[in-house]
């Protein structure tokens, strides 16, 4: 999966599920687009169902520093590499 594919996947959770359109990659979500801490369960969730697995308690602690949508592509990047043991 390319970096590229990640943010088409993203961009599309955002405009489906949030009704967000077109965010930057680097806009704060909280203060630009008021993404909340409701937002970002639905978001992990989104995510678990991208990656077609259950996030451990770890894995969501660490998306708790996540503040954009580069962020959440790097977050994204990092569990994909975990999961093939990279």
């Amino acid at each position: 999966m390319t970096r590229e594919e990640i943010i088409n996947k993203v961009l599309n959770i955002f405009k489906e599920e949030f009704e967000i359109e077109n965010p930057g990659l680097d806009d704060d979500l909280r203060e630009v687009h008021e993404f909340d801490s409701i937002d970002a369960i639905e978001l992990l969730r989104e995510i678990e169902y991208f990656l077609d697995t259950e996030l451990t308690q770890d894995e969501k602690k660490d998306a708790m520093e996540i503040r954009t949508i580069n962020d959440i592509c790097d977050y994204i990047m990092s569990l994909a590499k975990e999961d093939c043991g990279v």
